[in-house]
């Protein structure tokens, strides 16, 4: 079974789906070599026209209130079906807007633990910073329709529009003239040992283990990275990475850093990562302050399945988190499984996957900006 798995299994890793949501598709480029398509010509199309839309603010930000008023209304005009988080309506300062109640009514509402709204959502607009695109991402476990983002927060990397022209901007994506990105995933399986475990009717998996316990497996699907870290310990983290069934190295430090290429320009970056395009099919591998002047952040085919777990020499436990949430423990008998998910991210683009991501690195890190060397007249001696 192992052979087969090793024939089936491509460096390059599982082919995304190309259908985002109920209605959305990327277009076809039949001029495509070897079924890879050149990130320019990936272009957003609709089966069907688009119906529905979900739109994400960011919570306790006061500033963003008109703009989500404007946006809400300007939706409801084009008979657009409105879902919005419970949450976001909860807002005192929305509930005393009476001229918005009678928009407010229109809204289907939904909340994130007890509603799934997979396949009801044709597209997705995000109001705030990269932020509220981690968040969506985290809404949808399998298809993600497809997602567009307001730079209305901090830093903004991952938002390439501007509110100002929003009218324009939105009709575009519902006439299916846009570019997309497809932001890939990593597909996140944490296994850990539970005494005197039950069956979670909220889709914990269940097995039965060894004499020790039972194993419960919970699933996620990661936009940035996944954070393995020493905790509130005082000692180094102690932790084994396995790629592909092999022991590749022990980690000894503050931690790891496992990120898509989407995340390598966010935590990865700061602990001294290099910066991937989100269109190369790769994993990244960071650690975090080791205590060795040779351990070097890697990058691995997207094809690979990675696996992490505490050393049994560790002295303390570990901590994980997905893309900043879910913060739990990693115990001894705990593992972490880590492959390149299918289900992407389709990010639309404000011109085109290239220049966008150029865009961010000068506009949002800074990158390169350096004071120009004068001119040489040639009056001057070289020397």
């Amino acid at each position: 079974s192992c052979l087969t798995n090793l024939k089936n299994q491509s460096l390059h890793g599982t082919s995304p789906v190309t259908t985002f949501g109920p209605k959305a598709c990327m277009l076809q480029n039949p001029l495509a070599v070897m079924h890879i398509q050149d990130p320019a010509s990936q272009r957003l199309t609709w089966n069907k026209p688009p119906k529905s839309v979900l739109v994400i603010k960011k919570i306790q930000d006061a500033s963003l209130l008109q703009p989500f008023k404007e946006l809400c209304v300007f939706l409801t005009e084009k008979n657009m079906i409105v879902y919005v988080e419970r949450k976001v309506l909860a807002d005192p300062v929305i509930q005393a807007d009476e001229s918005f109640a009678a928009v407010i009514q229109k809204f289907c509402t939904f909340r994130e633990d007890l509603n799934d709204i997979s396949n009801r959502v044709d597209f997705i607009i995000c109001l705030g910073g990269d932020g509220t695109l981690l968040y969506a991402s985290s809404l949808f476990q399998k298809s993600v329709p497809p997602v567009m983002s307001f730079h209305l927060g901090s830093l903004g990397f991952l938002t390439p529009f501007n509110f100002d022209t929003y009218q324009s901007q939105v009709t575009q994506i519902i006439e299916g003239n846009a570019a997309i990105i497809l932001r890939s995933r990593l597909r996140v399986v944490k296994e850990s040992r539970e005494k005197n475990a039950r069956v979670d009717k909220k889709g914990i998996i269940m097995t039965n283990g060894d004499s020790e316990g039972s194993r419960k497996a919970m699933q996620y699907q990661v936009l940035n990275e996944v954070v393995v870290d020493r905790g509130p310990f005082s000692y180094l983290s102690n932790v084994d990475l396995f790629l592909d069934g092999h022991l590749i190295t022990t980690v000894q430090g503050d931690g790891v850093i496992v990120s898509t290429p989407t995340g390598s320009t966010a935590y990865a970056v700061a602990a001294g990562a290099s910066m991937i395009h989100p269109n190369v099919p790769a994993i990244m591998i960071t650690p975090i302050c080791p205590h060795s002047l040779s351990f070097r952040p890697i990058v691995v085919p997207a094809g690979v399945e990675l696996k992490i777990m505490l050393s049994r020499d560790s002295r303390n436990t570990a901590w994980v988190s997905f893309d900043g949430r879910k913060r739990q423990e990693i115990c001894h008998g705990d593992n972490i499984t880590i492959t390149t998910s299918c289900f992407p991210v389709p990010s639309i683009c404000f011109q085109d996957p290239v220049n966008d991501w150029f865009e961010s690195l000068a506009q949002c890190l800074h990158w390169n900006v350096r004071k120009k060397q004068n001119y040489l007249s040639s009056k001057e001696d070289v020397f």
